[in-house]
């Protein structure tokens, strides 16, 4: 193979590598929105219970019975982990690394 056509595959890869990642953008920008909004409420849910003169006084499991906002953020963005919401937050700048990495 020669160098312009390596060069011709290599320019053939790197439009179809820009234009699937610009197809990730919109769905990973809203991925990013939810992360950022469901940690915000589990940063705020865990001030206040942190904060609250009652959750040293009671057990563990009533401090999270009294305080719902907190339990079901901190539970929500568990499950968008596991679900694999940091996968999916981060694929557009993974996919070029990982394809530059093993193509050079």
């Amino acid at each position: 193979m020669n160098s312009l056509e390596q060069a011709e595959d290599l320019k053939a890869f790197e439009r179809r590598l820009t234009e699937y990642v610009s197809c990730l953008q919109p769905a990973t920008g809203r991925w990013r929105m939810i992360l950022i909004v469901v940690s915000v409420c589990t940063a705020t849910g865990a001030w206040n219970w942190l904060i609250d003169p009652d959750t040293q006084k009671v057990s563990f499991f009533s401090s999270l019975w009294n305080h719902p906002f907190f339990t079901i953020s901190c539970i929500t963005l568990i499950a968008l982990f596991f679900a694999g919401i940091h996968k999916r937050v981060v694929a557009p700048s993974m996919y070029p690394s990982s394809c530059l990495k093993f193509h050079t």
